[in-house]
């Protein structure tokens, strides 16, 4: 028998965005535990937001498991928080109540700052670094500096031993600026490995004395793009049958539930979706081939492709809660009906 680390990740209660939490337990096993292996576990959710002192009891139910690449013998456990009956999800589990298709696809674009001294890293103390033009995709000190690099190779490498499906990383606009992109199968997996990735992020900076500012518009009104978590998304029907009019009923929905995206894509998406630095207006829809500047991003492979494939929704933001994201994604194309549909109603 083997003792394991199992380090029991969840969200808390704090809003709008809530935050990491995690505790370590020891457990014998002969192998590496399978995730009905794992035993629910109780934590204090009158130190989370997420009970009263006189009945703080909550539980944490294992929902996704991965090897912990920093521990020996270690893993990582998604957990769901739960009532004390460890039955019925506590108010604050998002994941438990999510629209959910195995055959959706999702890909993640995660923007994040780094931060130092209250500051974006590579800012000077005072004022501002050079205008952004040369930080995108930079390469050399006076881009990127001496440690970011570093870090997001070891945040890259982190992912992909733990089995996170990790598809790339860049230098963003802003300098302290960077990106990495999740794929995955189904919104709770996708959400899942997401949620993850940021855990083992900011488990990475505690080493280097850096902190992630996932604030959408961390710098405030000036002229420094913000954070975004563009969604990337398809279902089956899209890339197997798709179509122009699918497509253009796909849009009109879209349209309809404007508010209702705005509502879960994170806090003060006001502040970042201002029309300018490669954002539509919050309070607008729109849609445009290869446009940075629409709601929704329609890539070229898709039109030549017969409308075809998956759209990139640009609207998420870094702080968004990727469970309600692609929830309200799919809630919203379940609404549009297609040819399989109309031939069972007639």
């Amino acid at each position: 028998m083997t003792k394991y680390k199992l380090e029991y990740i969840w969200l808390d209660g704090y809003t709008p965005v809530p935050n990491l939490r995690g505790k370590t337990q020891i457990k014998e096993f002969d192998t590496f535990p399978a995730l009905a292996e794992l035993p629910l576990w109780g934590f204090d959710g009158s130190s989370t937001m997420q009970a009263e002192g006189h009945s703080s009891d909550c539980v944490l139910k294992p929902v996704a498991i991965y090897p912990d690449p920093a521990r020996t013998n270690g893993a990582l456990v998604m957990c769901e928080v739960m009532m004390p009956d460890g039955v019925t999800p506590h108010s604050s589990n998002k994941r438990a109540t999510i629209l959910d298709d195995p055959d959706s696809w999702f890909g993640f674009e995660q923007e994040y700052f780094f931060y130092k001294d209250g500051r974006p890293l590579g800012f000077p103390s005072d004022g501002f670094p050079g205008p952004q033009g040369p930080y995108y995709t930079g390469v050399g000190y006076k881009n990127v500096g001496d440690i970011a690099r570093t870090l997001v190779e070891e945040h890259l490498d982190l992912c992909l031993e733990a089995g996170i499906n990790h598809e790339g990383i860049n230098a963003e606009v802003a300098k302290g600026q960077w990106e990495f992109q999740i794929f995955g199968k189904g919104s709770r997996t996708a959400a899942d490995q997401i949620w993850m990735a940021r855990y083992l992020l900011l488990r990475l900076c505690e080493q280097y004395g850096i902190d992630i500012e996932f604030h959408c518009k961390p710098l405030g009104d000036t002229d420094w793009n913000g954070s975004g978590m563009h969604c990337n998304f398809s279902t089956k029907y899209m890339r197997e049958v798709g179509g122009k009019d699918y497509f253009e009923a796909l849009m009109a929905a879209f349209d309809k539930n404007l508010m209702d995206h705005i509502a879960v894509y994170g806090p003060d998406n006001d502040k970042r979706l201002t029309g300018k630095h490669e954002t539509a207006p919050w309070n607008k829809f729109s849609y445009g081939v290869a446009d940075r500047g629409a709601s929704i991003r329609v890539p070229h492979s898709f039109v030549a492709n017969g409308y075809k494939g998956y759209l990139e929704d640009r609207r998420p933001n870094s702080q968004g809660d990727p469970y309600q994201i692609a929830s309200q994604v799919l809630k919203t194309i379940a609404e549009v009906p297609t040819a399989d549909s109309a031939k069972a109603a007639a």
